[in-house]
């Protein structure tokens, strides 16, 4: 789908939901639309051009929020828009779904996997190191369930195969996407999520959780079916104005790869991820351990809200002989003026694709001397 498609389907998009409302307008639905828009500053120490230039000021996304009710249907839709050498325009999710009572929901289409602290674990613009290998944040089709009465919460959810944009026999998987997924000659399919959560407390809340998933991974060259799985078990506390988040995940896939144009066996030990327009390898196994703290001061003078101080750090061990571990650190401020939210980050990072020179391999192999990198991030957004 080239960039004119994207744009022409954005506005069919809009205009469906649009018509559709007006439809049914004698039922007096609920219809609500929001969005964003945001610029970012950055200054990265691993490029020679930002450091003699100061850094880059630009364009980060245009987005479109739509949600709405019409009787015990409910739907919901987010739709970014991109610059093209970061993937576009694209859906990041979109559902319609049931309320059957308060405690039990039922949504259809592209929908977030419950895997995890949901909706996602950090509080700075980078998120951790679970999104950028495809076990945060992502939206996957097909169908979730999810139960909620008093202090328990509970989804199970089954995903045909990740946001599919092209249906060809043989298509590899397009990066032109939010959410990490597996690319390259495999595909995610069959995918079956599970999570439970119990929460208790007042002026103390805590929660504490477990998520599971298995899948089918698809190799287009072997024509066999691989194997995904991972689980995870969380923790979160809430006291006063300080907010405490920690979990551990794992993780292990199995791709039935195929052999090389010489004759030679791929190797298994990673897989293609892509997300943003561009792919790079991710070890095929690991563990991640995640923790985040911050503190909300507010203010409430003037035009300025909230001060929210944070340091979210997060670790990828990879459990293959000779991979070197990744790491990201990142120290910031969330400043909340009315509908701008400026997020000011000190991102640290070793072996991370987004956080040094080296895109490819950093989320496998890695470098055994590679060195910390840092980036100093601002990004400003007007959200209505």
């Amino acid at each position: 789908m080239n960039y004119k498609e994207r744009i022409c389907f954005a506005f069919i998009f809009l205009n469906l939901l649009l018509t559709t409302t007006i439809l049914v307008a004698q039922d007096k639905p609920e219809f609500e639309l929001g969005g964003a828009l945001r610029f970012n500053y950055n200054y990265s120490d691993w490029k020679t051009d930002s450091k003699k230039k100061g850094g880059d000021f630009g364009f980060d996304v245009f987005r479109l929020n739509l949600k709405g009710s019409y009787k015990k249907i409910i739907f919901a839709a987010e739709y970014r828009f991109y610059a093209k050498s970061s993937g576009g325009n694209m859906l990041k999710d979109g559902w319609f779904g049931y309320n059957f009572n308060e405690n039990h929901q039922i949504q259809v289409g592209l929908t977030q996997a419950p895997f995890g602290i949901l909706p996602a674990t950090a509080n700075n613009f980078f998120f951790n190191i679970n999104y950028y290998i495809g076990l945060e944040d992502d939206s996957d089709m097909g169908i979730k369930y999810k139960f909620q009465k008093n202090n328990w919460r509970f989804y199970a959810a089954f995903f045909k195969n990740s946001d599919l944009l092209d249906f060809g026999n043989k298509t590899e998987l397009s990066p032109d996407r939010y959410a990490y997924d597996v690319g390259g000659r495999d595909k995610e399919v069959n995918q079956g999520n599970i999570q439970v959560a119990y929460n208790w407390g007042n002026e103390f809340k805590q929660e504490v959780g477990a998520s599971g998933m298995i899948g089918g991974l698809y190799n287009i060259d072997t024509e066999e079916m691989g194997f995904r799985k991972a689980f995870a078990f969380h923790y979160t506390a809430n006291y006063k104005n300080w907010d405490l988040k920690a979990q551990y995940s794992s993780y292990s896939m199995s791709p039935k790869k195929g052999v090389d144009e010489n004759g030679n066996s791929l190797s298994r030990d990673f897989v293609s991820m892509g997300a943003y327009g561009a792919n790079y390898n991710v070890a095929s196994k690991g563990e991640t351990f995640l923790i985040s703290l911050a503190y909300d001061i507010p203010i409430n003078k003037g035009i300025l809200d909230n001060i929210r101080i944070y340091n979210d750090f997060s670790m990828l061990h990879k459990r293959i002989e000779g991979y070197n571990n990744s790491y990201q650190n990142v120290s910031g401020v969330l400043v909340t003026t009315g509908p701008i939210y400026t997020y000011i980050d000190y991102a640290l990072g070793k072996n991370h694709a987004w956080l040094g020179n080296e895109w490819n391999e950093s989320f496998a192999s890695g470098d055994p001397s590679g060195k910390w990198n840092a980036r100093f991030n601002i990004n400003m957004g007007y959200y209505f």
